[in-house]
């Protein structure tokens, strides 16, 4: 059976009603239904049922969704069962918060290593992973199975770098650099600009202050 082509915003929406089902059960939770996830997430009931149907539903009539069985099974389609290293290039202040962030071993991903040009911080290590030179990062990348680089560099080396990751057998890189990256066809980028973020933020706060003018 050919497999069905996702929208890009049912798949935005995925990483969300995982983590919402991560907090249910924390909370001891056992079965919800689309309404009640509907109001804890801001997303239509209806939505969220075809967000679901895309993947073979999960829910019973009248029951509604297991809360264990659908985080478990969402896991899966994002593949947060399996296992993925990856390495920081950039030992600066955002490479070093993103080391220190301990939930990416919950989720399966495991930061190998940490790279840098800085002599400084050669031999020191982030929450116990060590920092290590460029000059190692192609036998690092081949050694350790690497295969996603969350890239924090400055804007300008960021494309020298990214020639190079591509080169030594990254394939998928976490783009933190503000600069839309030229790759392969069989390169995946994820781009994260905070700058945009924040601007969209700036957006919707102007947008509430027109509509809510202050007296």
């Amino acid at each position: 059976m050919e497999e069905r082509e996702i929208s890009k915003a049912v798949i935005k929406r995925l990483p969300r009603y995982y983590r919402y089902l991560g907090e249910l059960m924390e909370n001891g939770v056992e079965r919800i239904s689309s309404g009640e996830l509907s109001s804890r997430m801001s997303v239509t009931a209806s939505q969220i049922r075809q967000d679901l149907n895309n993947f073979g539903g999960f829910g019973q009539q009248g029951y509604g969704y297991n809360v264990k069985y659908l985080y478990e099974e969402i896991g899966k389609i994002l593949g947060l069962d399996k296992k993925h290293n990856m390495i920081i290039i950039g030992g600066g202040n955002l490479g070093q918060a993103l080391a220190n962030y301990v939930d990416f071993e919950k989720r399966g991903f495991y930061i190998k290593g940490i790279f840098d040009v800085n002599p400084v911080l050669k031999g020191l290590s982030v929450r116990g992973i060590p920092i290590h030179m460029l000059d190692d990062l192609e036998s690092f990348i081949r050694d350790e199975q690497i295969q996603i680089a969350a890239l924090t560099l400055p804007k300008s080396k960021a494309e020298e770098m990214t020639a190079l990751l591509v080169k030594y057998g990254i394939k998928a890189i976490w783009n933190f650099a503000h600069i839309d990256l030229d790759v392969p066809s069989d390169v995946l980028v994820e781009n994260v600009h905070l700058s945009e973020s924040l601007m969209q933020l700036s957006y919707n706060i102007t947008r509430y202050e027109k509509e809510h003018p202050r007296s």
